[in-house]
Parts: structure tokens; sequence; C-alpha cells
């Protein structure tokens, strides 16, 4: 899966959520097959090699779709 994007870097993050107090995101920053450099925020529940991959592939093919136009 991990040929469609590179991951370039990984940040986690602090914010308020509604009624939920603080919530940690974690901010992907992912290069595409296309060269497109984009950020990508999974919730800490997502963040597992299992889940988080599908959504960054989903994520660089998109971009990529987007940039062909």
């Amino acid at each position: 899966m991990a040929a469609e994007y590179k991951v370039i870097r990984i940040s986690e993050m602090l914010r308020a959520g509604e009624g939920e107090g603080i919530v940690k995101v974690y901010r992907h920053t992912i290069k595409t097959r296309g060269g497109t450099i984009l950020n990508v925020e999974v919730s800490e529940e997502d963040f597992t090699p299992e889940k988080v991959a599908p959504i960054l592939q989903a994520r660089a093919e998109k971009a990529d779709k987007i940039l062909k136009l």
C-alpha cells in the first residue's frame, strides 16, 4: 500500500473537542507518487498501522487524481 505515498513526518497535536475536553490527533505529512505533499489528520483511535494505512492510501490517490485535472 505504501507505494502510493511516503510518510514524511508525524506530529502529535492536542485540540479542544466539542464536549469531549482535549482530543489527541496525529497529523501525517505525506508525499504522493505524483509529488503532492499534504497533511492528513488521524484521530487517536485510528492511530494504528492497520487503520491509518488505508486512510493515507485513499487521500494520496485522491490528491493525485485532482492533480491530473
